[in-house]
């Protein structure tokens, strides 16, 4: 008599169908990548011995199956499932040796992270089955623990990375004409009263005309998004009841971060850049390719510590248990391995070709330069972004630092990419609070740091000069505190740093005193003024244009809520004026070509032109002795840019306008002779940081103006040729702000 057939649900019978049905598939793409037909998964490790693929339910609560690749190709593991669609969840078990001492951390009972994965579903949730090993067991990490981590953990989706761009083109800004703003997704809209509240803290809020217009009426030619690739809360913040608010945490280099995303698709980011080129507006992505979310040996297995922590992590050669810690955050990524580097190039060229992204800026850059031996301007990463026809055609900004050996490398990485200039920084706000001795230095800073990078055929445009940032204090706030105020992160004010070189101006923080206000505007459009009109590249944060305050807090990475998030509602007639303020300045900034020339000036006499290209000119009107560049006291200089001096490497007389700017950090009005210069007729004055809304007044050769203490003016030589035409004609009314619709 025969057995009765056991009959099988449909969810059984789809399962023995996708494991009967699994092929080979191929090495490569890496990831998990839709061909119309079915999905191929391939992911890299050197060290595993097996790998699991794990499906799960659209919500990634249910895991479905298990199926093992069944293929092993040039240290990858690979299958194809032709059942498999885009919306498919996903995410790796990987069978191995789990042997700390030898760099091994396999762990097959944690879920984990395609490294590759576009896209991923639901939020880490903090637990002991997170990490590989008992947390409290007295061999700390050389123990193993054998629970599931898949109820906690994020889980990747297949994607269909469909798109329709429209006729649009990247704006390729030319770097000279650059001009950064730099700014937080979530923050940026979050209290925005002109974006739908459903939409504010995402993508999709970015994409409204309020934001994209404003924008564009800024003048700011490219966006700078603090890190969007998918990141997590640290445990100790979550404890505490705070988040990872900037995001100098990630996890998924492919994926941007689920909690800004108002509707689960990636073309919600791609919406973003769309709209953005379509308003001129570049997008740059700050990325954090320099660790990763996992932490040092006592950290969590999420991804990459699971899938081969030999291979993706640096560790110490004698002792391979602990990590090399350049970053100051547990963990260092291993540049050095191919696959690892592959990864990131990957990553980059996914995000400037699939996502249309204008360039990068690098968190801790120099760790992506150092190889075993150190610092290496032609180390493998650096050689690979230069050799690269994708990566070497965008847009590539360093922060030239770490906290490893060797780590500060400002002015040292190779051509083709510009830098972070803390220099610029530290000097042009040590010159306005008052410091002795700073003339000489400042002199470099505001001409484009040749010193650091006139070498090699670097231009100006390589130091990206700025005063604030997203890591120390704002604008409104440097002018307001003479110390860090960082209670609200819950570490007892020491975190952040110290020495800010800010200065309260008499009072520390909020003041109803007029006068401490009227200074504390004037030192901010000082500091605005020295930005925008300087040689490189000029980076705005996002907030400093409407006085935007972190209440002292100089560190306010875990700050998710109104300490960090732009009040635009709040925005005070002072903050309105400062805006217009900077409008006026970036438009003057465009309307005069010479102070965004690609050659650095120097100084020297032009013996075939007759032209010298800057002169320093003390209050008297006459050149700076060395003596005077000496003296202590010394708070005020003019700087003299002839519009006359050779443009470019052909050697012809310019035509720019010739341009004085008189700087006086010195507290009592100094009264300044302006020069005489040839072909010209008169002065005309443009930008007085001490009278904002004034109409300024012409000046002729030999007489004074009257610069006054703690102030900045910008005068345009007025001739008979179209510069004068232009000045007279009015042709800086771009600089005035658009009409209100």
């Amino acid at each position: 008599m025969d057995k009765p057939v056991q009959s099988i649900s449909p969810a059984e019978a789809t399962q023995l169908l996708r494991r009967s049905r699994i092929r080979e598939g191929k090495p490569f793409p890496l990831g998990a990548t839709w061909d119309g037909l079915g999905v191929n998964f391939a992911l890299f490790s050197a060290h595993a011995t097996k790998v699991e693929l794990c499906l799960f339910d659209d919500t990634g609560a249910t895991e479905l199956e298990r199926i093992e690749l069944p293929e092993y190709t040039d240290e990858v593991w690979h299958g194809y499932l032709p059942s498999a669609r885009p919306g498919t969840v996903y995410g790796y078990r990987v069978h191995g040796p789990y042997e700390p001492d030898a760099g091994h951390r396999f762990n097959p009972n944690k879920l984990l992270l395609d490294p590759y994965a576009k896209q991923l579903v639901g939020a880490l949730r903090w637990g002991p089955e997170l990490f590989g090993y008992k947390l409290n067991h007295a061999d700390k990490d050389k123990s193993f623990d054998d629970r599931d981590s898949a109820d906690l953990m994020q889980k990747c989706r297949v994607i269909d990375p469909a798109f329709t761009w429209g006729t649009g083109r990247k704006p390729e800004t030319p770097w000279e004409r650059t001009i950064l703003y730099e700014m937080h997704v979530k923050g940026f809209t979050k209290l925005h009263p002109l974006v739908p509240p459903e939409l504010r803290g995402t993508f999709a809020a970015l994409a409204q005309p309020e934001v994209t217009e404003y924008l564009q009426s800024l003048g700011i030619t490219s966006a700078e998004f603090l890190p969007i690739h998918a990141f997590v809360d640290d445990s100790y913040l979550v404890e505490k009841g705070l988040r990872n608010y900037w995001g100098y945490n990630s996890l998924a280099f492919f994926a941007p971060e689920p909690r800004y995303q108002q509707s689960p698709s990636v073309s919600e980011f791609k919406t973003v850049v769309n709209q953005f080129h379509a308003h001129g507006i570049e997008v740059i992505l700050d990325v954090v390719y320099n660790h990763t979310a996992e932490g040092n040996e006592l950290g969590p297995t999420l991804s990459f510590k699971g899938i081969d922590n030999a291979s993706y992590y640096r560790l110490l050669p004698d002792q391979k248990r602990y990590y090399i810690n350049d970053t100051g955050t547990g963990n260092t990524v291993n540049l050095s391995h191919q696959r690892v580097l592959q990864m990131v190039a990957d990553s980059l060229r996914y995000w400037a070709s699939e996502m249309r992204v204008d360039g990068f800026r690098f968190d801790l850059a120099t760790i992506l330069a150092r190889e075993p031996y150190g610092f290496d301007e032609g180390g493998s990463f650096l050689d690979a972004c230069r050799q690269d026809p994708t990566l070497s055609a965008v847009k590539l900004i360093a922060e030239p630092w770490d906290i490893g050996p060797g780590g500060y490398q400002v002015g040292q990485f190779p051509p083709g990419w510009a830098e972070w200039n803390d220099k610029f920084r530290d000097t042009a706000r040590r010159f306005w609070k008052g410091d002795a001795g700073i003339l000489p230095d400042f002199a470099k800073r505001i001409t484009g740091s040749g010193d650091l990078f006139n070498k090699r055929g670097r231009k100006p445009w390589s130091s990206v000069n700025f005063v604030t940032a997203h890591d120390g204090f704002n604008l409104h706030d440097l002018v307001s505190y003479n110390d860090k105020h960082n209670e609200a992160n819950g570490e007892d004010n020491r975190d952040g740093h110290s020495n800010n070189h800010s200065w309260n101006h008499g009072v520390e923080g909020l003041t109803d005193d007029s006068q401490i206000i009227a200074l504390r505007e004037q030192q901010k459009r000082n500091f605005l003024a020295t930005i925008f009109l300087s040689h490189g590249t000029p980076m705005l944060l996002a907030g400093d244009e409407i006085g935007h305050s972190q209440n002292g807090n100089n560190n306010a990475y875990a700050q998710d809520n109104e300490i960090a998030w732009l009040d635009w509602m709040g925005s005070s007639a002072r903050g309105r004026a400062l805006r217009e303020f900077t409008r006026k300045l970036i438009a003057t900034r465009k309307a005069f070509p010479i102070l965004y020339r690609s050659r650095f000036v120097v100084g020297s006499q032009n013996e075939e032109l007759d032209v010298k290209d800057v002169s320093w000119l003390a209050p008297t009107g006459d050149e700076m002795t060395t003596h005077q560049w000496h003296d202590e006291n010394a708070r005020c200089l003019g700087m003299l840019l002839d519009g006359r001096a050779q443009e470019s490497g052909i050697k012809r007389r310019g035509s720019d306008a010739t341009l004085l700017m008189i700087y006086n950090a010195h507290y009592e009005p100094i009264n300044f002779t302006l020069p005489s210069v040839p072909e010209g007729r008169e002065w005309q004055g443009l930008i007085d940081t001490s009278k904002p809304e004034e109409t300024l007044s012409t000046f002729g050769f030999g007489e004074i103006y009257p610069i006054n203490g703690r102030s900045m003016a910008m005068l345009a030589l007025s001739s008979e040729d179209s510069t004068g035409r232009r000045l007279r004609e009015g042709a800086l009314d771009a600089a005035q702000p658009p009409p209100k619709k």
